[in-house]
């Protein structure tokens, strides 16, 4: 093995610097692991395109080699993640077939989830 990491180069292991920090928030009744950066689809938040917000329910924030870590009971007090929205939209569309044999019953739906695309500002 070289080094701390089992002998992959950091370059090709990693795409990111080791030394970045990253957080583990918690949006649409899921967590989710963030870093500066980063553009994520998360459950559909009220908002257009352009506007900022902030993510209050930060559950651990820490630096990917481990030397700092703030773990919260069950959240961090005064810590948030600031975040852009870039996009609203729809999901693929999910089709939901009913059917019932030697009845002649058959019923055909769709759904399509909404989302919210947002870029992590600041941690």
């Amino acid at each position: 093995m070289r080094g701390s990491l089992g002998g992959l180069d950091a370059g090709n292991a990693f795409p990111y610097d080791l030394r970045t920090m990253f957080a583990v928030i918690m949006t649409g009744g899921k967590q989710y692991i963030v870093r500066e950066g980063q553009q994520l689809k998360i459950e559909k938040l009220p908002g257009e395109k352009g506007d900022k917000i902030d993510f209050q329910e930060v559950l651990l924030l820490a630096e990917d080699d481990g030397a700092v870590t703030d773990i919260g009971t069950p959240t961090l007090k005064g810590k948030k993640v600031s975040a852009e929205i870039l996009e609203q939209g729809k999901g693929k569309k999910i089709d939901i077939v009913k059917y019932k044999p030697k009845s002649k019953y058959t019923r055909r739906t769709g759904h399509r989830q909404p989302y919210t695309k947002v870029l992590i500002t600041k941690i």
